[in-house]
């Protein structure tokens, strides 16, 4: 069976790719940032702060649900800002206004709130919206950027959000109003988190599979190797006798113990190699005990997982491990560089 032909691309579309016209240097690219820095500093300092004021407290106060909605460009911000929320631990969600007036309008209450995104306040799906989501009793607030607009005037609030002009040429692509809508709603969504005095761990407990919340949540015991992943050895072991301990449990050490499971100390791959250095055939007369580090770090299983990376790499010298050691000095873990690394830390 024959290869399949592989697409043409149109000509034009070839000549346009490499025209020589088509270029951007370093200093044109160097205005278009500073445009737009100029374009969102407008936006900074004409923003009416009791309009916001006004804005942040009604979706503090919200006894129910914020919902957010918007069309194009407007509805995936809406749709961001949602998520922010959510994150924060505060209730939202968006709302398709297409979807809305096909029945998922009923998930509304008198109890919600619903933020509109338009940049000029006459996107249609949003106007036919607005009498629907009324008769359901929802707060209805408007951010736009075009004074007097029909959107604006159909709500119950409006937060007007100063746009210069759009960093396109056509002033047409909406690059610089959906930038300080972001701007807007991620900013709120901070001032809403700090008025509601939320934590790092609460944050930390709403993003469990992140870097932030992986150190704020995971113990040593969550993280720990233990039982038959142990590499355990007795002091009156040969050191000869315990190479397959040694290497085969992927800890590169051993942590050697007495007949209650008490830690009397560590030894290492390293040490392996120093210890076959300093005595040569004399190795295979010698002890685990008598070549051991009797003084290593530790860690209890109740320290953060973030603790025990600190501790591998505190001074005078980084190491690969820690044992895990309880109240009563048995041995009931070892926690390991790679294991934390492997575990998002």
């Amino acid at each position: 069976m024959g290869s399949l032909p592989l697409p043409a691309f149109p000509a034009a579309a070839a000549k346009h790719s490499l025209d020589e016209s088509s270029h951007i240097d370093e200093s044109a690219l160097t205005t278009l940032f500073k445009s737009q820095q100029s374009h969102l500093n407008f936006f900074f300092e004409h923003i009416d702060h009791s309009q916001t004021l006004a804005f942040t407290r009604a979706l503090l106060n919200a006894a129910g649900t914020v919902f957010f909605t918007g069309v194009g460009k407007s509805g995936f911000v809406a749709h961001k800002i949602s998520q922010t929320l959510v994150s924060l631990g505060i209730r939202s969600a968006f709302l398709s206004p297409v979807d809305a007036l096909h029945g998922d309008i009923g998930i509304l209450t008198d109890r919600d709130v619903l933020v509109l995104l338009s940049k000029s306040g006459a996107t249609e799906e949003l106007l036919r919206l607005v009498p629907c989501a009324r008769a359901k009793g929802a707060l209805l607030i408007a951010l736009t950027s075009v004074e007097g607009n029909a959107l604006a005037a159909a709500c119950d609030m409006a937060v007007h959000l100063p746009l210069q002009r759009e960093l396109c040429p056509f002033n047409l692509a909406p690059v610089t109003s959906t930038a300080i809508q972001m701007v807007f709603g991620d900013t709120v969504a901070i001032a809403l988190m700090e008025a509601r005095n939320l934590t790092k761990e609460e944050y930390a407990a709403n993003h469990p599979a992140g870097k932030i919340g992986k150190s704020l949540i995971f113990k040593v015991k969550d993280v720990m190797r233990k039982q038959d992943d142990l590499p355990i050895c007795r002091e009156t072991d040969l050191i000869m006798d315990q190479l397959v301990e040694l290497t085969s449990k992927g800890c590169g050490c051993l942590l050697v113990i007495d007949d209650r499971y008490r830690l009397i100390g560590t030894f290492t791959d390293g040490d392996l190699r120093r210890t076959l250095r300093a005595s040569g055939e004399a190795i295979f007369k010698l002890t685990v005990g008598r070549m051991c580090n009797r003084n290593p770090r530790i860690i209890g299983p109740e320290a953060m997982a973030v603790e025990a990376m600190k501790k591998m790499e505190a001074p005078p010298s980084p190491v690969q491990f820690l044992p895990v050691i309880n109240d009563e000095n048995i041995l009931i873990g070892i926690v390991t560089l790679h294991g934390l690394v492997s575990a998002g830390l």
